[in-house]
């Protein structure tokens, strides 16, 4: 009994703290602490959230995309319907929508987009997120919310407040350069957020917690990290530009770009110069996403991708 209780002391206790903290940093009421489930890294909040609604019926989204939940979600039976992004390399909501049916348990967005970096227009996104968390689940993944440019730019958290069947995941891994630690956390209705919560593999433990309790108060160095990525982002793109490669626009800490050869030959050449760039992504494969580092390493990655591609 002793060793319960202190389980229960020194991991369930935290975590409501955790939440009651987190519950005021999302702008929640005290009400709706509810809604917050921590998890060890936002990856394990995808997964968890794939095998939850996914299972018996199709899970749509787009392709290519952050990967984790359709992979966790095949796994245990769950059908990946595969949809192709526009021409435009943005996520096709009008095909999704169409596609949604009986079977549909979840429909997956990574906005901005994982590794394309764009951004969805905020209307459309939120009207389709309505209208289509009617039929089905809807999961948005925000892991790279906080490098969003776009001024006043929605969450789907608001959806959240207002009763829809919506799911939204954030991390400490990127801005907050927490990635070590796996610390993030899933937002959604009570009902929802009950039965994510449930399936949670392991409690996050508590240096995460409060290095994460830590990180969400340095504001300081969140305007820091930010500045410092767009600063990087720009190298990037310079360097793109007088190489002559297109690129997309990125509300993310890394730049998805044309390199005009197959990414996986790619790969193995920056290999040999000491940088490990993105893996493919099919079907774009001689497309290539670089992540932001500090400003030192960016220069000495763009001296290495002229040598390469110049």
């Amino acid at each position: 009994m002793f060793l319960l209780f202190q389980r229960l002391l020194f991991s369930d206790l935290f975590l409501f703290k955790f939440r009651d903290f987190l519950q005021g940093s999302c702008g929640f009421l005290v009400e709706f602490v509810d809604f917050i489930v921590p998890v060890a890294g936002s990856t394990e909040g995808l997964k968890v959230a794939g095998i939850t609604f996914g299972q018996g019926g199709e899970i749509i989204t787009c392709a290519p995309t952050f990967l984790s939940m359709m992979e966790y979600a095949e796994l245990w039976g769950t059908d990946i319907n595969w949809v192709s992004l526009t021409k435009d390399l943005d996520f096709d909501l009008d095909e999704i929508e169409k596609r949604v049916s009986a079977e549909t348990k979840l429909v997956f967005l990574c906005n901005p987009n994982n590794p394309t970096g764009k951004l969805l227009p905020a209307r459309r996104v939120l009207d389709f997120c309505e209208t289509v968390s009617k039929k089905t689940v809807v999961f948005s993944d925000e892991a790279y919310y906080d490098y969003i440019t776009e001024p006043n730019y929605p969450s789907m958290v608001e959806l959240v407040k207002k009763g829809h069947n919506v799911v939204v995941s954030r991390t400490l891994s990127k801005v907050y350069g927490l990635a070590g630690i796996r610390l993030g956390y899933l937002i959604a209705k009570p009902d929802l957020a009950t039965k994510l919560r449930d399936r949670v593999v392991a409690n996050t433990n508590i240096m995460a917690i409060e290095a994460g309790k830590a990180a969400l108060l340095d504001k300081e160095f969140y305007q820091f990290s930010l500045k410092k990525n767009e600063e990087a982002k720009n190298l990037l793109i310079q360097t793109l530009n007088e190489l002559k490669l297109p690129y997309l626009e990125s509300h993310a800490n890394f730049v998805f770009f044309q390199s005009g050869r197959d990414v996986s030959e790619l790969g193995k050449t920056m290999a040999q110069k000491g940088f490990i760039v993105g893996r493919p992504f099919p079907p774009l494969n001689d497309w290539c996403r670089v992540s932001t580092g500090t400003i030192e390493e960016v220069q000495l990655y763009n001296q290495a991708i002229r040598e390469v591609l110049g």
